[in-house]
């Protein structure tokens, strides 16, 4: 547990104060209306467990350097400067939730993002923090 974290995180939450209405009146047209988009839970469960393990600094630097081209453990390794085992092991996680692939090429294995949609999804969070 990382405990300056933790306190940043309560003083962003004690500092902010979202509005809210004043009167407690449900616009019933709005809820029924949107009732039948909102995520079932069992698909917020499993969008939950995906951004968990996108919730790692190493992990999203090996996205990071995925999302430039595919490369192998070696690769991934000295460019973060992990342990390949450390990268093999983050990168195990990665593919049980289908963020990335590999294809093997004689004694190499080489690693890539799984499909665009994971390629937007790091693209649209990098253009967000961006802007």
């Amino acid at each position: 547990m990382n405990k300056a974290q933790d306190k940043k995180d309560l003083a962003l939450l004690e500092n902010t104060h979202p509005p809210k209405c004043e009167t407690h009146l449900v616009h019933l047209d709005n809820v029924r209306s949107i009732q039948a988009q909102i995520l079932a839970p069992d698909k917020a469960q499993q969008m939950a467990e995906v951004f968990g393990v996108l919730a790692d600094p190493n992990r999203l630097r090996l996205i990071s350097a995925l999302f430039a081209q595919e490369l192998c453990v070696c690769d991934l390794a000295a460019l973060t400067k992990m342990t390949e085992s450390a990268v093999s092991h983050q990168l195990r996680l990665l593919k049980a939730m289908r963020l990335v692939s590999y294809r093997r090429e004689g004694k190499n294995v080489y690693y890539s993002l799984a499909d665009n949609h994971i390629v937007n999804l790091y693209c649209s969070l990098s253009q967000h923090l961006d802007e």
